[in-house]
């Protein structure tokens, strides 16, 4: 066992940590640039530099592979998936189905838009709603990447747990009326689903990935600078003073610090690493980093022109007040994942 052990862990820390890549921006700063990486300065380009190409690197990859898998899931199809299914069962597959759509809040609404109109249930819909840009495969393994294999699997879990029971919540609380008027009279047309062929689907994968690449560049770069600068700029005591541990309010903090945010899980990954490096709390940095990708400002301004204010309140605190939970549960029991 032992063996086999050592052979798992040989693999995480070479494809998923890339320790070697690691110890290449390593060499690269300490020998080209002349900076010991123990120093501030050394420290915040080597964490940029290697955190920055770490990201995009595992981007890449499982983006594509990602997309090659979604291809078998046009939107035309999972609506007929969804369409046969009704109460809790299809609000675990609602939620399911939103972890293989490697997509932001923002992108997540006009398929949440898709879906109401075709007539899917309300309850389904704001599961899949949650759970898109909450969690995902490629979120899993970056997730393990930073943290390790059971704070990502706890987190991809709770998220759909979340996803789950927000959705069920406003499907028994029966708000069908708070959606507003025009999205129940969009047409849908029934589109002939294509085949598509290998190649097609590889085209369609690579395609995914530019486009992906694109939206989420620049937030990758603005995370891993701040990431860089809390690690490595900011005193420990300072962090542990606002979100940390002797801070009976931290989960609170850093969901109101999140919301108002814009980026997907990608960006914020690098800060969330470093606040945990600081000894932040695990809860804390989940709350935060599940503030960001589900509530961001910009998708509840876009959720804002699709349903009305009661309902748009109702899913804002059932989904804050999840995350907020799942933040002290976290804290409280993180000798369970670290």
């Amino acid at each position: 066992m032992s063996v086999i052990g050592n052979f798992f862990g040989f693999l995480n820390d070479q494809l998923l940590k890339m320790t070697w890549l690691s110890e290449l921006v390593r060499l690269l700063v300490e020998k080209v640039f002349g900076l010991s990486i123990k120093e501030r300065l050394g420290g915040s380009i080597h964490f940029f530099i290697y955190d920055t190409i770490k990201i995009f690197i595992l981007l890449s990859i499982l983006i594509f592979m990602i997309s090659y898998i979604q291809s078998y899931f046009p939107p035309e199809r999972t609506r007929k998936i969804l369409g046969g299914i009704k109460g809790i069962k299809g609000n675990i597959l609602g939620a399911l189905l939103g972890t293989i759509t490697p997509f932001c809040s923002c992108s997540s609404i006009p398929i949440f838009i898709g879906f109401t109109s075709a007539g899917l249930p309300l309850g389904i819909t704001f599961s899949f709603l949650i759970s898109s840009p909450l969690v995902d495969i490629a979120s899993l393994l970056i997730l393990a990447s930073f943290f390790g294999a059971k704070i990502a699997i706890a987190y991809v879990v709770v998220g759909l747990i979340l996803a789950v029971i927000g959705g069920t919540v406003i499907d028994k609380l029966g708000l069908e009326k708070y959606v507003e008027g025009y999205v129940r009279e969009i047409e849908n047309v029934e589109i002939e689903e294509m085949e598509m062929t290998r190649e097609e689907r590889i085209s369609y994968a690579k395609e995914q990935v530019r486009d992906i690449i694109k939206r989420v560049w620049l937030y990758v770069l603005i995370g891993v600078g701040i990431g860089a600068a809390i690690h490595n700029w900011i005193p420990q005591s300072v962090v542990e003073n606002v979100v940390g541990s002797n801070n009976p309010f931290a989960v609170l903090l850093a969901t109101a610090i999140g919301i108002p945010m814009y980026a997907d899980i990608f960006g914020t990954l690098p800060i969330a690493e470093a606040l945990f490096g600081k000894g932040v709390g695990i809860g804390t940095v989940l709350s935060f980093m599940m503030a960001v990708t589900a509530l961001s400002l910009p998708s509840i301004i876009m959720l804002s022109k699709v349903v009305k204010r009661k309902l748009l309140a109702i899913f804002v605190s059932i989904v804050s007040i999840g995350i907020i939970i799942i933040g002290y549960l976290f804290n409280a029991f993180s000798y369970l994942f670290i």
